[in-house]
């Protein structure tokens, strides 16, 4: 299957996210700043997919509950373009619906305390996006 990178782009931050080499499993790896230059943003984000071997990045795409689109859509396909432009890789639009909700609960369940979820929240997000994507290419459990 190869290496999968995902990508939870937020106004301030962009949580990253990585899979093991058999797609089974996906890790929360960093946090990037999504305020930077776009350029050096987009160049950062290349070297993440060099440094990995990524063989396709999923973007995070906002949408409300009843599926339209949500605020920071158009951002998210401004970061897909502009990744596949940069890294010349397949770029997948993922639904991230409930993902930061989801990565939250986990981590209070985790007992963590609320600066250590604030510094990681977004590389959790990214996490839950990139599994939901490899679950469900895997498809149901036998």
């Amino acid at each position: 299957m190869g290496r999968t990178l995902a990508l939870d782009p937020g106004s301030r931050r962009i949580g990253v996210a990585v899979s093991d080499e058999t797609g089974l499993v996906a890790r929360g790896i960093e946090t990037l700043a999504a305020r930077k230059d776009p350029a050096a943003l987009h160049q950062e984000i290349a070297e993440l997919a060099r440094r990995y071997d990524i063989e396709r990045i999923l973007v995070g795409l906002p949408r409300h509950m009843d599926g339209r689109e949500g605020e920071g859509a158009e951002a998210a396909r401004k970061l897909a373009e502009a990744c596949a432009s940069v890294t010349g890789l397949p770029v997948i639009l993922w639904d991230e619906r409930l993902s930061t909700k989801g990565a939250e609960r986990l981590l209070i369940e985790a007992d963590l305390s609320r600066e250590r979820r604030r510094r990681i929240i977004d590389r959790q997000a990214a996490q839950w996006i990139l599994q939901s994507y490899l679950d469900q290419r895997r498809g149901p459990a036998s």
